[in-house]
């Protein structure tokens, strides 16, 4: 029986959502391929799931570049056929907009935006052309709304919202479930708590998104069947105000 496979992109930290992902999946029986651009992280997560009785392959891989998300698409499809593969690469970016330099602007926008572009092609000439496959994008409230000092993020992420709504109506049709995570809120992972402590102290684990409701999400979504998809879901804790 020819195994199957879940690539995922944007794996860092071992107590974050590309990892959490990455063993929920391989719980599932998939064989994931966890991908990031820090070898010791990427190899980390997969080195565990081995040690779980799963089955990972960790490979490195910069989503801003085209010749890499060719190569990383190529080497999950050599393991086998890709049945899922979720877009997580993007870090929250913002900073005063007067003196904000143009190559911070679109370092922001290549990772959150451009990067999808590249990784779901390379992704959908795959699942295209058997009819079947599920890729889900991970947005943020930026995807919906723009606050203050938050302009790179949210044009970003509000364009990679717009690229995942058109691949849903084209490539729908052709079997492939297009999905969207709206995460309107910090996440109880270690770039919250260690990043901004203060933040993560003054909300406490009930004020941010649990990682494996999260994965609870991104589970759902894949198994969905084909005639009650749906395409976006957006995740708070009961305290978000939106």
């Amino acid at each position: 029986m020819t195994i199957q496979t879940a690539l995922i992109i944007g794996v860092g930290p071992d107590e974050g959502l590309g990892a959490t992902l990455c063993r929920r999946f391989a719980a599932q029986g998939l064989h994931v391929v966890v991908a990031g651009r820090t070898a010791e992280k990427v190899e980390h997560v997969a080195a565990g799931i081995r040690a779980a009785g799963g089955q990972a392959t960790g490979l490195v891989a910069d989503a801003t570049e085209e010749a890499a998300m060719v190569d990383l698409v190529a080497r999950a499809e050599a393991i086998g056929p890709l049945a899922l593969a979720i877009y997580n690469a993007g870090n929250n970016m913002n900073g005063d907009f007067l003196t904000m330099e143009a190559a911070f602007f679109e370092r922001c926008w290549r990772i959150a935006c451009f990067g999808g572009f590249l990784f779901s092609r390379e992704v959908l000439r795959c699942m295209a052309a058997r009819g079947a496959g599920t890729l889900i994008f991970t947005g943020a409230s930026a995807s919906m709304r723009g606050k203050p000092f938050f302009a790179p993020f949210t044009a970003a992420k509000a364009g990679l919202r717009a690229l995942a709504q058109s691949l849903a109506r084209e490539f729908g049709p052709k079997g492939v479930h297009v999905g969207h995570v709206v995460i309107d809120g910090g996440i109880h992972g270690e770039k919250v708590i260690t990043g901004v402590p203060e933040f993560a102290k003054r909300l406490g684990p009930d004020g941010l998104i649990g990682l494996e409701g999260l994965a609870d999400i991104y589970q759902m979504l894949h198994n969905q069947p084909r005639n009650a998809w749906s395409h976006e879901i957006d995740v708070r804790t009961h305290r978000e105000v939106f």
